[in-house]
């Protein structure tokens, strides 16, 4: 099944390149979707079947090893060439340093043979995020671009290639998640890299293309760590596996891994790549640069957290995941663009994740998986509905989304799941950062602890402002036209359903999928949920519901008359104008305050990234300087 899982995206995505008929190509994503979804859950249903035991696969893979070792040199070249094209050098630099030292130690350092693919509980757990989640984003992408070119005749339409980048993602993801040998990892690793790069760069704007190559340059740093990593484990320790790298708990390689995992979830100082990456299409945000793959990032950090407890490498990951944490949410308060908010609001999250995973004990990466599962839904269905929103508005500005419940219900009622799905009671978010902030409690971690708090009120800041915009009452000034298309719908219904589901029976998730994750990763598993299943699932049960309640209450209000408000002056009857002092009608506008000088991006940025890359260097000198290799 793994070729197949690997294999079909990948076809696709060639397929995507001569279908030039726009139905054709819909159908095709449909189909190829759908396809994907059903070959994972045969996957999994085979694995479960067969035991749900940890497989190790692919001992002996000559040939492949040949075609990926073909493949990074292809990849170095497809960077030279681009960065030559459009004049920059640190991409050339990186990637022939990187591919050359991969290179080099595969042909010359002798290291012991071992599988190169792994499937576990946390394997499949990426599995189901990324055939289900990046399935949806790929139909909704069908109706969105349509919306697209028609808004912005400016951009040359490139959906075959948009797509074709889409599907071999899911193919990279898929190959990056069921790897063990660190080879393989890295050669997945880095498509997904060069996708990333491609997808930014899509308008073919000078903004993109700038942010386009801010994205490769960051996220081919974290390449050149990979490898770094690699060639220290076979000339060191005379193993690629992944295993090994947790098994010898050797500080410098662990070092080179979690700066690639650092770049690629976009963690403070790499940050600025992803809040560049907003300028590309909608889907590319929620499926690559939100949902799936910088939790490739994050992956790796929980594969290599249970080495990371008690020593220099995990308290410099969970201090930078810490710092982002608090510092990408407080500049989120000063951005009214709904796909900024979303931005700064990914990287704090990651950052959590990240801090988590930097302690290295049983409940922070509990709590760290349940925030992956919870943000790679949430976020995935704010992107949707922040692009559909756009497509119908004309604009992603959070003040233009005043009353959406009113003019735009269902859009309204899915944004307002997935903000609540980020910081509001039962969600799993809040319970997840619950369990974060007793274990750092319990670890004596002061910092972090202050960071969680702190990072939490400011994050509960920006969502209840946009939150609150949604259910903002008045009479609409022009009635909105939505034109969402349904496959648009059938995504963000999905995504929807799925966040409430997940509250609904998160204690079963925790049983039968996080705590196998936590007790293959430590050997044993705590439970961290105090009370019992029944109860807890009663007490979601009834919570649930009182989010869309409230939505649907406001919403039916908009069939009642409205009493006039005083307005400083005399209301001329809709609530929107008065007449003041002179005798002329002024209009009153309802906004959000935003803070921007105490919270700017321009503020905090330069702070935030001089304060995490201090802490990087300093602790890379000190590992270098003589604690184990």
């Amino acid at each position: 099944m793994i070729p197949l899982l690997i294999g079909i995206p990948a076809v696709l995505a060639v397929l995507f390149q001569f279908v030039r008929n726009e139905k054709a190509r819909g159908y095709i994503v449909y189909a190829g979707a759908g396809i994907i979804m059903l070959t994972t859950v045969i996957f999994i249903a085979d694995w479960i079947m067969g035991g749900a035991r940890t497989l190790m696969l692919y001992q002996s893979t000559e040939l492949i090893d040949h075609l990926m070792t073909a493949g990074d040199i292809f990849l170095m070249c497809l960077i030279i060439y681009l960065s030559i094209k459009y004049g920059k050098v640190l991409p050339i630099i990186l990637t022939i340093l990187q591919t050359a030292l991969v290179l080099y130690t595969e042909f010359t350092a002798e290291v012991i043979e071992g599988p190169h693919m792994m499937v576990d509980w946390l394997t499949i757990l990426m599995c189901i995020i990324i055939a289900f989640i990046g399935g949806f984003i790929c139909i909704y992408t069908v109706g969105y671009m349509k919306g697209y070119h028609s808004h912005h005749k400016e951009v040359k339409d490139r959906q075959p290639f948009f797509f074709s980048m889409l599907f071999l993602f899911l193919a990279a993801m898929f190959g990056l998640v069921l790897s063990q040998n660190l080879v393989w990892i890295y050669f997945f690793w880095e498509i997904t890299s060069v996708i990333s790069f491609l997808m930014i760069g899509y308008t073919r704007t000078d903004e993109a293309v700038n942010n386009s190559f801010c994205a490769l340059w960051m996220n081919l740093l974290g390449g050149l760590g990979f490898a770094v990593a690699i060639a220290l484990m076979a000339q060191m320790h005379g193993s690629l596996q992944l295993l090994q790298v947790v098994n010898t708990g050797a500080l410098l390689p662990l070092m080179c891994l979690s700066l690639a995992g650092l770049t690629k979830s976009a963690q403070l100082p790499f940050s600025t790549w992803l809040l560049g990456a907003m300028v590309a299409p909608t889907p590319s945000s929620a499926l690559l640069h939100s949902a799936t793959m910088v939790k490739a990032g994050v992956y790796l950090l929980i594969r290599i957290s249970p080495a990371l407890e008690g020593n220099l490498v995990g308290i410099i990951v969970s201090s930078i995941g810490g710092l982002t944490f608090i510092m990408a949410s407080m500049m989120a308060i000063a951005q009214n663009d709904a796909k900024k908010v979303l931005a700064f609001s990914t990287i704090s999250n990651l950052g959590l994740i990240v801090g988590c995973t930097g302690i290295g004990v049983e409940e922070t990466v509990w709590a760290a998986i349940f925030l992956m599962i919870f943000h790679a839904v949430s976020k995935s269905m704010l992107f949707q509905s922040v692009g559909a929103t756009e497509n119908t508005l004309g604009s992603r500005d959070i003040e233009d989304m005043h009353g959406l419940i009113i003019t735009v219900p269902r859009l309204a009622y899915i944004m307002g799941i997935g903000i609540a799905g980020m910081y509001l009671a039962p969600f799993g978010m809040l319970i997840s950062k619950w369990v974060a902030l007793k274990a750092f409690v319990d670890s004596g971690n002061v910092i972090l602890v202050l960071f969680i708090a702190y990072g939490s009120a400011t994050t509960m800041f920006y969502w209840t402002k946009w939150l609150a915009k949604l259910l903002c009452f008045h009479i609409p000034r022009d009635t909105v036209n939505d034109v969402t298309r349904r496959d648009e719908y059938v995504s963000m219904f999905f995504h929807a359903a799925t966040m409430l589901l997940l509250c609904l029976m998160l204690p079963l998730v925790a049983v039968w999928m996080v705590n196998p994750i936590v007790r293959e990763l430590f050997g044993n598993s705590t439970d961290v949920l105090s009370m019992s299943v029944l109860t807890t699932m009663a007490i979601m049960l009834v919570s649930i519901f009182i989010v869309p309640a409230v939505m649907f209450f406001i919403s039916r209000r908009s069939h009642r008359e409205i009493v006039p408000i005083y307005m400083n002056g005399i209301n001329e009857g809709d609530n929107r104008f008065f007449m003041n002092s002179y005798g002329k009608k002024e209009h009153l506008y309802l906004s959000n305050w935003y803070l921007r000088f105490e919270f700017g991006r321009r503020h905090l940025r330069i702070p935030s990234i001089i304060m995490a890359a201090a802490v990087l260097v300093i602790g890379f000198c000190l590992v270098i300087g003589g604690v184990s290799w």
